[in-house]
């Protein structure tokens, strides 16, 4: 039998032997301890390495504020995680190049942007939409605001359009909101439920791809589309 003294001594080197096995999986698997997620703590939503359609919207945000002057292709290379940590030491953020919490917030995109299934992904749209909608349509009806929501999604709907709902927002020169900022900020409940409606199917436009407000559109093409509804200030048409 073993003496109490090699006892100890074998639990001892059990011991060590289990914290460097820890450690050596954290090293491995890269995954950070607890007190270094700094501005990603609890989600990491973007980092260098990443790809889709929330790089392409942080990438278009970044290039409309004169931070990133390469593609907006949706990969999460050098060139952006240099505009991410410009725009971070801009507003105070933590300069790691990451976009976690705080900076998604201040890029006015949702925390949980990153997960792209399910209803993270639903909440996203969701979101992003009401962006547009409190942009362009605060102050009017909250039919008003449903319809421009569904001029969006009538707009997803066509194939002359991009596909997704961050594709129709951001496709350059689309939405008046988009290009002066007024998209970015906070979304206010009317234009959340306005947005919901909208996805679930709502169009008081009546299927329109197109809308504007007469008394401040310069754009004489427009003009030309035949009008199918009016609501407060806006003509919707094809």
């Amino acid at each position: 039998m073993l003496s109490d003294k090699k006892r100890k001594i074998n639990k001892s080197y059990i011991a060590i032997v289990l914290v460097y096995a820890i450690f050596g999986i954290f090293a491995l698997t890269n995954i950070p301890l607890k007190g270094e997620l700094g501005d990603s703590a609890g989600s990491i939503l973007v980092k260098y390495g990443s790809r889709g359609e929330e790089v392409k919207t942080i990438q278009t945000k970044l290039k409309r504020w004169g931070y990133y002057n390469g593609s907006v292709d949706g990969v999460y290379g050098w060139i952006t995680k240099e505009a991410v940590i410009k725009f971070q030491r801009k507003n105070g953020l933590k300069a790691d190049g990451v976009v976690g919490n705080a900076t998604a917030k201040a890029l006015g995109m949702p925390v949980a942007a990153t997960a792209s299934r399910g209803g993270a992904s639903q909440s996203n749209d969701v979101y992003t939409l009401a962006q547009c909608i409190h942009g362009e349509g605060r102050g009017e009806s909250y039919v008003g605001q449903v319809a421009i929501g569904a001029v969006v999604m009538n707009r997803v709907n066509d194939p002359k359009f991009p596909n997704t709902i961050s594709g129709v927002i951001f496709q350059p020169g689309a939405f008046t909101a988009v290009a002066d900022g007024q998209m970015f900020m906070k979304p206010d409940e009317s234009s959340l439920k306005a947005a919901r409606d909208a996805l679930n199917g709502w169009d008081p436009s009546g299927g329109a791809i197109y809308y504007y407000n007469p008394a401040k559109t310069t754009n004489k093409w427009i003009w030309s589309r035949p009008i199918i509804k009016v609501i407060g200030k806006h003509y919707f048409c094809k």
